[in-house]
């Protein structure tokens, strides 16, 4: 009988020790939390100097019209036009074409334009371009930009203020610079 209640004991021990109070989640332990008022305070503790997380550059547009006299303020550099040419092949190069020059397949059909074109790279400003990344363009580009269009507030082709300065450095600074030679590797890709 002793050998029974022992091995009962033995049995529910593990079971038991888990039900302890240092069982429970580091998230439920007494502390303020993020936003939440301390008990017994009427504010919030002020944020220390520089505490809260800013990514990218912030750029405050309404409109494409707005956006047309900025300048980009990334700066044009190997590295910078490297990640605009990245950005560029992952999300423009399906209606663009991988050498800008709107020669992929589906160009044709939603009229896609030319971004070698000396409109484009002469005439359209930094700021137009990246108004038309933000925004969308004509009625079938969409906005890349502007995640609170959507109800849920977020998109899935949502690109940081920065990312889209670099695409806009690429098609003006990098685009046309592409050689030939790596421009037809590309395409044979």
């Amino acid at each position: 009988m002793k050998r029974i209640g022992l091995a009962a004991l033995l049995t529910i021990a593990p079971i038991a020790a888990f039900a302890w109070p240092w069982s429970t989640d580091m998230m439920n332990q007494p502390s303020v939390k993020p936003q939440e008022l301390p008990p017994g305070m009427d504010a919030m503790y002020p944020f220390p100097a520089r505490s809260i997380p800013v990514q990218g550059i912030p750029t405050q547009i309404s409109s494409k019209e707005e956006a047309e006299p900025l300048k980009s303020p990334v700066p044009i550099n190997p590295e910078t036009l490297k990640k605009g040419r990245q950005l560029f092949r992952i999300i423009c190069s399906a209606c663009h074409g991988l050498t800008g020059k709107a020669d992929s397949p589906v160009s044709p059909k939603i009229g896609a334009i030319n971004l070698t074109e000396d409109y484009v790279q002469k005439v359209l400003t930094e700021g137009w371009i990246f108004g038309t990344i933000t925004f969308g363009g004509r009625a079938i580009m969409p906005a890349y930009g502007v995640p609170a269009r959507t109800e849920d507030k977020r998109g899935s082709n949502d690109l940081s203020v920065e990312e889209r300065w670099m695409v806009v450095n690429y098609v003006k600074h990098g685009l046309t610079q592409e050689p030939a030679a790596t421009t037809a590797a590309a395409t044979a890709k």
